[in-house]
């Protein structure tokens, strides 16, 4: 006879139903996303560049990948020290979103959201939620050296346009003056018809 013959059976504990999060909240978990390569600069000089490389498309929304990335000129090391610590774009509040890199969305009816830390269920009631929301999702890694900083930024953009959409840059302390870049509704549409999900039923 087994040593473990005679331990007690686990018990069955009830069936945990999966929570749905609201379309705000984030990319949706079972779904592979349709790619819209817009590959835009948002800003561009001598300098620096700020590219909306390209957007995965959901069914409810999309993810935003922003590249910026600067050059160096004539800056003694500790002037490009201080604008290697600015890429980072680390967020020096919470609840302040108008420092650093800033970004905002307007759609062709008026409508236009600005990137912030935290979404709608810091200050809203979740469940009553119109949109558009646009979130920071946090960076996706980068590099710098003596020549240049380059890093990468995410958004969640909710609900996916269907209409032509301006993106919106502004980044004061690097000297970034506000520009913008407009991708079709046709882009968004035609990516729209690549998502798939992972279960049929």
């Amino acid at each position: 006879m087994s040593f473990f013959h005679d331990l007690p059976e686990q018990p069955e504990r009830p069936r945990q139903s999966r929570a749905v999060q609201p379309g705000w909240f984030g990319p949706p978990s079972d779904e592979v996303p349709g790619i819209a390569r817009v590959g835009g600069f948002a800003y561009k000089s001598q300098r620096m560049v700020i590219v909306l490389k390209l957007v995965e498309v959901y069914s409810s929304g999309c993810l935003l990948d922003l590249v910026w990335s600067v050059r160096r000129g004539n800056e003694s090391d500790q002037e490009w020290r201080e604008i290697v610590e600015e890429s980072y774009n680390h967020p020096r509040s919470s609840l302040d979103t108008r420092t650093g890199l800033e970004l905002g969305v307007a759609f062709t009816d008026g409508r236009k959201a600005v990137a912030a830390i935290h979404g709608p269920a810091a200050f809203d009631d979740p469940d009553d939620v119109t949109g558009p929301v646009l979130t920071t999702l946090g960076g996706g890694g980068g590099s710098n050296n003596d020549e240049y900083v380059q890093f990468t930024g995410r958004y969640w953009l909710w609900p996916l346009p269907e209409e032509d959409t301006t993106f919106v840059v502004r980044w004061r302390a690097l000297g970034v003056p506000e520009s913008s870049l407009a991708v079709s509704g046709d882009q968004f549409g035609e990516a729209l018809g690549h998502v798939q999900k992972y279960w049929n039923g």
